[in-house]
């Protein structure tokens, strides 16, 4: 085999929607193991959605983020603990001040063990009433993803000076690595 098809053979992917993808690609951006984020839509019913279509609500399409990863380094389950740890899972259709079914929580697994894993945690987590509200994560059959235009794309990264990513994603970026400061690449590494 070449170097291309053993690296290539070592990528997985998880979807996940956490509210707006803008943050969670920042959070997930930063863990060993994960080769590259993208923000799109996943979880409608029309092809080749525009961000302005997925924000009208009328897509059924949620604002997620593929992550491909190598399962060597970091396996479904710790993407799981960063997922359930990166929002608020318990809000209907909202994360903060973004509201509409674009920003609800979800998981489009893409085999029968992600879906295994993420009911068994989900599970896990509302017998251990981690949260004062039941979770309302989708866990839901894996699609399609529609890749967010280019400008959605490493946003954190690209903008760190606009006021939205000063005061939204900034606090919650520096939350979670302080939670998974042993799992976090080196900044040379960072995507």
């Amino acid at each position: 085999m070449n170097d291309s098809t053993d690296s290539k053979d070592k990528t997985e992917t998880a979807t996940f929607g956490t509210g707006c993808y803008w943050c969670t690609e920042a959070q997930f951006q930063q863990l060993m193991g994960v080769e590259k984020v993208e923000s799109g839509f996943s979880g409608g019913y029309i092809d080749h959605p525009t961000y302005e279509q997925v924000c009208n609500g009328n897509t059924g399409h949620a604002e997620v983020i593929n992550i491909y990863y190598n399962p060597t380094v970091i396996s479904f389950d710790e993407l799981l603990e960063a997922f359930w740890a990166s929002h608020d899972p318990t809000t209907l259709n909202r994360q903060g001040n973004d509201i509409g079914s674009q920003y609800r929580s979800a998981i489009f697994y893409h085999n029968e063990e992600q879906r295994r894993k993420a009911e068994a945690y989900k599970s896990k987590l509302n017998n251990e009433k981690i949260w004062h509200n039941p979770i309302v994560t989708e866990i839901a059959p894996f699609k399609a993803f529609y890749r967010a235009e280019d400008y959605h794309q490493n946003y954190f990264n690209q903008h760190g000076e606009q006021s939205y990513c000063h005061f939204v994603i900034r606090p919650k970026l520096e939350k979670f690595r302080k939670g998974f400061r042993d799992r976090l690449k080196s900044t040379h590494q960072l995507l």
